[in-house]
């Protein structure tokens, strides 16, 4: 494979699309692989005989390893060529879902989301600022927000097509045709994607430096508290549903499809917003997650009530995404490469520790409980934010 450098204006338009489409599809299929226990939960935990809360490890597990695998990867392969870590950790990708669909116990699942957790920790750190190796400067926002969509269009159509498949043929089925998916997006990593020489040689040090930058701390600060709160609560939104809104498994893959839908347009909302104002965009999120989520335990016993308060939650958390990663981007302007290790790691980080913290909390009270803390955690990223 050549290594030399392409300019994106070099290339034929529809393959500089075609390639912003494969890394968007791989995000998809990471992120929907990454929360699609959220809507089987019950289901697996039911197969394994565990808690909702040993369940939760499911979300726990990728959280923490992608948050170590991040700066561990991306110091280790500093000079391999990014078009050929991505093909590689989506080959890893179609291996985990492949153990999930067959595990036999309960902790071969929690492998296969170990060697998740290290595809998410790779492939998100170089996708994450890879839209100016791939289209003209111009183009560059419009294919961060396309990428970006990536994580809400995980949960509006793959946690609910998934949820729905694993309750008509069997959890394990949905594992498998993600399998499928990520086989699929290994063929067109291959097929669209130029050489991506390394042009950014990173270390722990660097990476140290970067990380004490203020405006850094402030990305840092914001990021841990906005996603401890999303998803401390949304990991156990299936629970919520079943047990307060009392309303079954079909209702509820409508209900978080619904959700999706809200997030996909709030993802394009918050990033024309974060292009400008990232902190503006992480305001407007917080506020409205703390809306819903302490709306939920009063309005959510109604079924009218509980969907249009996930309408009200995907439109903040998909701005959350793209308007943290916007964050790192202008404190790290002259080291991309740091910015996305750093957004990644401590993304996953909290994603690990907040559905861990939902579920020892779910496990001791109960779903309300969950979301309450989670509106409360949400409240001081709305201060901080607006604060100079």
């Amino acid at each position: 494979m050549s290594t030399a450098l392409v300019s994106p204006t070099a290339r034929p338009p529809l393959l500089r699309g075609l390639a912003v489409g494969a890394v968007t599809l791989g995000i998809f299929s990471i992120v929907t692989t990454e929360i699609l226990p959220i809507g089987l939960l019950t289901s697996i935990g039911g197969d394994f005989t565990v808690s909702d809360g040993m369940a939760g490890l499911m979300m726990t597990m990728p959280g923490l390893i992608a948050a170590v695998a991040a700066p561990l990867v991306t110091v280790a392969a500093a000079r391999i060529d990014r078009k050929l870590l991505l093909c590689g950790f989506t080959l890893l990708l179609v291996l985990a879902n492949a153990i999930a669909a067959t595990a036999p116990q309960f902790w071969l699942l929690l492998v296969s989301r170990f060697l998740l957790g290290i595809t998410i920790g790779g492939y998100w750190s170089i996708a994450a600022g890879l839209a100016a190796r791939l289209v003209p400067p111009e183009k560059k926002a419009r294919a961060t927000s396309v990428i970006f969509a990536a994580v809400p269009l995980g949960s509006v159509l793959g946690v609910p097509a998934g949820t729905f498949i694993g309750s008509v043929s069997g959890w394990r089925m949905s594992f498998v045709l993600l399998g499928i998916l990520a086989a699929t997006v290994l063929a067109l990593l291959l097929i669209a994607l130029p050489p991506l020489p390394a042009h950014e040689s990173i270390g722990f040090a660097s990476l140290r430096a970067s990380a004490q930058h203020p405006a850094t701390r402030f990305a840092l600060l914001a990021t841990v508290l906005i996603v401890v709160a999303h998803f401390g609560a949304y990991t156990y939104i299936t629970p919520f549903l079943e047990q307060v809104t009392e309303i079954d498994a079909r209702t509820i893959t409508v209900a978080l499809l619904i959700y999706g839908a809200a997030g996909v347009v709030g993802n394009f909302v918050g990033g024309t917003l974060a292009a400008h104002r990232p902190r503006s965009a992480l305001a407007y999120a917080a506020a409205l997650i703390t809306v819903a989520t302490v709306a939920l335990p009063l309005l959510g016993r109604w079924e009218i009530g509980a969907v249009a308060l996930l309408v009200v939650w995907g439109l903040g958390y998909g701005a959350v995404p793209i308007a943290t990663q916007t964050c790192f981007a202008e404190a790290l302007p002259n080291s991309p490469q740091a910015a996305s290790v750093l957004f990644t790691a401590s993304f996953q980080a909290t994603l690990a520790v907040g559905a861990l913290l939902g579920g020892v909390l779910v496990d001791r009270s109960s779903p309300s409980a969950v979301l309450l803390l989670a509106g409360a955690t949400a409240t001081i990223v709305c201060v901080i934010a607006t604060r100079r």
